[in-house]
C-alpha cells in the first residue's frame, strides 16, 4: 500500500493523538487576538485567523480530533449493532429474517443524512448526540452486508458440519461465520469513516453538533461563509482539511478491498 495516499488519514491520527498536549503540538485554539480578525496566512499563524482572531490553524487541528472521535464512535456503534442484527437475521430466517428486512428497508427510505439530522434536532446539540444520531443512522449498510454474507457463508459444509454437532448458534456465529464475514465488513467500515467525517460537518455547519468554542470542521466552514470575499482563508482550510482526509480514507478502502478480495487476487 501506498503511504502517500493515505498520509492526510495518518496525519490525521497524529494529530487527534497530540493535539493540545504540553509538550506535542500546544496549541492555543480558542485565544482572542483582536488586532488579527480576518488576517490571511502569515508567519505567526500559517492558516491566518478567523473572525474573532483565533488562529485557524490550532482550530483545524483540534477539529481532526472531533472528527475522528466522532468517526469511531460512530463506526464501532454501527458496526456491532448492524452485525448482530444482520447476523441473526440471515442465520435464524423466517419470520425474523423479513421483520429485519423490513426495518433496514424502512430505514433506506429516508435519506441518512436527512434522518441523521431529524434525530439531532429532537436529541440537541452536542457531540454525544451527533454521535447517536449518525450511530442510528449508520447500522443499516453493516446490517444489509452481514445479513448478506451470512446467508452465502450458512450453507457451508464445515457450517453444517458444526450444527450436526449440536453446536451452540453463538458459538457457531463467533468460531464460523464471523472469521469469513469479517473481512467485507472492515471494508464496508472504512468507507462509512468517510461518510461519518462529512455527516459529522453537515450536522456542526448547520448548528447539530460540536458546539462552541470547540472546533469542528462543519462550524469553521459555517463561520467563514459569512466573509467569503474577504478571508476566503476561513472556508478553504477546513475544506480542504475535509476533503483530503475523505479521498484518503476512500483509498484506504479501496486499498483493503483490492487486498482482501481473493478473486483478485488469484486473478493478480
Amino acid at each position: 500500500m501506498n503511504l502517500r495516499l493515505i498520509f492526510p488519514l495518518l496525519v490525521l491520527i497524529s494529530w487527534a493523538t497530540f493535539a493540545g498536549g504540553s509538550y506535542f503540538l500546544p496549541l492555543h485554539p480558542d485565544d482572542l487576538l483582536l488586532p488579527r480578525i480576518l488576517v490571511g496566512p502569515e508567519g505567526a499563524a500559517w492558516l491566518g485567523y478567523d473572525d474573532l482572531g483565533r488562529p485557524i490553524a490550532d482550530r483545524v487541528i483540534m477539529g481532526a480530533r472531533t472528527s475522528l472521535y466522532v468517526s469511531l464512535c460512530v463506526t464501532l456503534l454501527s458496526l456491532l449493532l448492524g452485525s448482530v442484527i444482520g447476523v441473526f437475521a440471515g442465520w435464524l430466517g423466517g419470520w425474523w429474517d423479513r421483520l429485519a428486512v423490513l426495518v433496514i428497508d424502512i430505514f433506506i427510505a429516508f435519506p441518512g443524512i436527512l434522518l441523521a439530522i431529524a434525530l439531532a434536532g429532537l436529541l440537541g446539540p452536542g457531540i454525544m448526540n451527533a454521535v447517536m444520531a449518525l450511530s442510528v443512522v449508520g447500522w443499516v449498510g453493516f446490517a444489509r452486508l452481514a445479513r448478506a454474507q451470512t446467508l452465502a457463508v450458512k450453507q457451508r459444509e464445515h457450517v453444517t458440519a458444526a450444527i450436526a454437532l449440536g453446536t451452540s448458534t453463538l458459538r457457531i456465529a463467533w468460531q464460523h461465520l464471523l472469521p469469513l464475514i469479517l473481512a467485507p465488513l472492515i471494508v464496508e467500515a472504512t468507507f462509512a469513516i468517510a461518510g461519518i467525517v462529512i455527516a459529522e460537518a453537515s450536522l456542526s455547519f448547520l448548528g447539530l453538533g460540536v458546539q462552541p468554542p470547540q472546533a469542528s470542521w462543519g462550524s469553521m466552514i459555517r463561520d467563514g461563509t459569512r466573509y467569503m470575499l474577504v478571508a476566503p482563508h476561513m472556508v478553504l482550510a477546513p475544506g480542504i482539511a475535509v476533503f483530503l482526509v475523505v479521498l484518503s480514507v476512500n483509498l484506504l478502502g479501496d486499498a483493503l478491498r483490492d487486498k482482501m478480495d481473493v478473486r483478485l487476487r488469484e486473478r493478480s
